[in-house]
């Protein structure tokens, strides 16, 4: 799997606080991570939207994270709110996860995540293309 990187996405991590940007930085690791198991997937995109670290990939929906001054406990991995992978994930994870409508997966700054199932939900939206027209995602 070829990543290409944007360099202003690693002056965007190196721009938060010191004790938000380890878990943020966990994140990227649990994306590079399941991109290289997607089979068929050739490039990862890193860029910016919104000012956001975000992944793309040809057969996938965008991926982004962030952490906001407004809510400082707390930090998201967003997934476009026009798709069906939140709903889905509410399905399957609603135990595991708490959600911000149909867009985010919340996070706790002081609470483990859940790692098997993001990198599941990972996956799908990785994916997401080739999936979105099979019941809950053939999950």
């Amino acid at each position: 799997m070829q990543l290409v990187s944007n360099p202003k996405v690693k002056e965007v991590f190196n721009g938060y606080p010191k004790h938000v940007k380890p878990q943020l930085l966990y994140l990227r690791e649990l994306v590079l991570e399941v991109a290289k198991e997607v089979s068929g997937l050739e490039k990862l995109e890193e860029t910016l939207k919104w000012g956001e670290p975000s992944y793309l990939t040809k057969h996938g929906s965008t991926l982004r994270m962030d952490w906001k001054p407004k809510k400082p406990d707390q930090y998201a991995m967003y997934f476009q709110c026009s798709s069906s992978l939140v709903s889905t994930f509410k399905i399957i994870y609603k135990n595991e996860f708490k959600f911000e409508g149909n867009r985010a997966i919340l996070f706790e700054l002081d609470t483990e995540i859940p790692v098997t199932e993001l990198k599941h939900c990972i996956s799908l939206a990785l994916n997401y293309h080739k999936i979105k027209h099979l019941p809950l995602l053939g999950a």
